[in-house]
């Protein structure tokens, strides 16, 4: 251990000590604390143990440090924490139960007396990792370091701060739960262990990113998931060698499936514990971030993508209305725009009842560029109203579509027609379920648009050509993005269109590869 204050007045730090600080280039807090201590173990000495955490975790330059010295029946003790994380009257209870001790209560292990009989809390273990230690408690744990000993104490006293469980704004539904997951990792398996009393459901958790060890866990039904499936998640996962998560479940995500510039989404999103639920019983794996209120689930499709938890909500009957109500609204997202422009460059293939498709009158911009400039309009209104607070939304709404409806139009920059018809595609867009799937579609109707207007039929036919070959070679972790369309499979298919009555729904999809396919058990005789 270098000495700080050699060669300097009383409290400030040594030339020597300084110039080794500058120097210092670590990836990992394991080799921090090698460079200053030399290895990684716990020092015995408490003065060592201080210095070394001013060294490597900032301690007496960070507020919110916390470490204690006291002594216990004798011993030395630090207890190091940080404040923001403690829970108080948890800490209170121990430290009390710990001051009542005398030197005759403590025998010559003193690490043992204390684990063993004077620490009232459920959740104890004993590290013997310096760096270890230190990452502990930067996750909310607290540290006990005691004189003489090379083992520490480490509690779980954790209390992030959190909001609680709100209905998921991209997901509401008429009837159902209202809870949502939040940025607590903790609530967030509890939320969903509530809905999935299985002792097959497990949680395993590990922690990724050298500097942020942000917590990531894969739940899934161990007599249910596909074992494979499961352990490729986990080795990717393990091998993820990267600064850190600030940004959580989307890091993650373009760490482990590294689909390059791919705009399709290869897991699915939810907010919702009772979705997530629904999957992990169907055979997915879920994968959960601590400070995401959003869940990954793996593996999907680009049908899984454009399924929404209000049409379990209703009747079979009206689920399935529903469902074909939202395809319609995707399928206009995508296509409606490039065939209405195909239709009016080409009206010899208009049929005599759609001529009132065609505008009755002419802009000043092609329609093209009035088509690309609506995109645009449309876009910045969304992304407006995101960054609008709220008792402005409804003001900046009126004025964008003031603005971009009535005044484009008399001006003659745009026609009739291409408002009326980009406001269906709008609809079909903000109608998708995945937010990732619909900003996809709408790069997808731009390309369609553009190859339209340059090669008419050909453009339309190619575009759409190339785009289903796009989907078909998109994959999910070895699985068809676009199954069961592609491969086909006629029974999954119709479960797709039509929204089966619970009783109806007696297997688990194949994609997933479960290791027991049947949900209904046989109760014929």
């Amino acid at each position: 251990m270098p000495d700080r204050t050699a060669g300097s007045p009383v409290g400030e730090e040594s030339p020597e000590h300084a110039r080794k600080r500058k120097q210092e280039y670590s990836n990992s807090l394991e080799e921090s604390v090698q460079y200053w201590q030399g290895d990684d173990k716990i020092p015995t000495d408490i003065e060592e143990v201080k210095g070394t955490l001013k060294d490597v975790s900032g301690l007496g330059e960070s507020f919110d440090l916390v470490f204690r010295e006291m002594t216990f029946a004798g011993r030395k003790v630090g207890y190091f924490f940080v404040s923001g994380f403690a829970k108080d009257n948890i800490m209170d209870i121990i430290l009390a139960r710990l001051s009542m001790l005398d030197k005759k209560q403590i025998s010559a292990d003193a690490l043992k007396a204390f684990f063993d009989l004077y620490i009232p809390h459920i959740q104890v273990e004993l590290m013997t990792s310096m760096s270890q230690t230190i990452n502990k408690v930067f996750q909310g744990y607290s540290v006990f370091y005691i004189e003489q000993e090379s083992t520490s104490i480490v509690l779980d006293t954790r209390n992030y701060p959190a909001r609680g469980p709100e209905e998921p704004s991209l997901e509401k539904v008429v009837r159902g739960a209202r809870d949502g997951f939040n940025e607590t990792l903790l609530t967030n398996v509890a939320l969903v262990r509530r809905r999935v009393r299985d002792p097959g459901l497990k949680v395993e958790i590990m922690q990724v990113g050298r500097r942020t060890q942000t917590d990531v866990s894969i739940l899934y039904i161990d007599d249910i998931a596909d074992i494979r499936l499961v352990e490729s998640i986990r080795k990717k996962i393990q091998a993820v060698d990267i600064y850190g998560l600030p940004l959580a479940d989307k890091q993650l995500e373009e760490a482990i499936i590294k689909k390059g510039w791919n705009p399709y989404p290869l897991v699915r999103y939810s907010e919702r514990p009772d979705v997530v639920a629904d999957h992990l019983l169907d055979g997915s794996v879920a994968i959960l971030v601590d400070t995401s209120p959003s869940v990954m689930l793996m593996p999907t499709t680009f049908f899984d993508l454009c399924q929404h938890a209000e049409e379990n909500r209703q009747t079979a009957f009206m689920g399935t209305y529903l469902r074909w109500i939202r395809f319609l609204g995707i399928f206009a997202s995508l296509f409606l725009l490039p065939i209405w422009l195909l239709l009016v460059m080409e009206p010899g293939l208009k049929p005599a009842y759609l001529q009132i498709l065609g505008p009755q009158e002419t802009g000043k911009l092609p329609l093209l560029l009035q088509f690309i400039l609506a995109e645009f309009g449309v876009d910045l209104m969304r992304m407006a109203s995101i960054h609008t607070p709220t008792p402005l939304a409804t003001a900046m709404t009126l004025v964008a579509a003031i603005l971009l409806g009535e005044i484009a139009v008399k001006t003659g920059v745009f026609v009739y027609e291409v408002i009326l018809y980009m406001a269906f595609a709008a609809v079909g867009m903000f109608a998708t379920p995945s937010y990732e799937l619909a900003l996809a579609n709408r790069m997808v109707r731009l390309i369609l648009l553009v190859a339209v207007a340059f090669f008419k039929v050909h453009g339309l036919i190619i575009g759409i050509t190339l785009y289903v070959i796009l989907l078909t070679l998109h994959r999910s972790y070895n699985s068809s993005y676009l199954w069961p369309f592609i491969p086909f499979n006629a029974k999954a298919m119709f479960n797709i269109f039509v929204r089966q009555p619970v009783l109806n729904n007696k297997d688990r999809p194949s994609l997933n590869k479960p290791k027991d396919r049947t949900k209904m058990r046989n109760t014929q005789k």
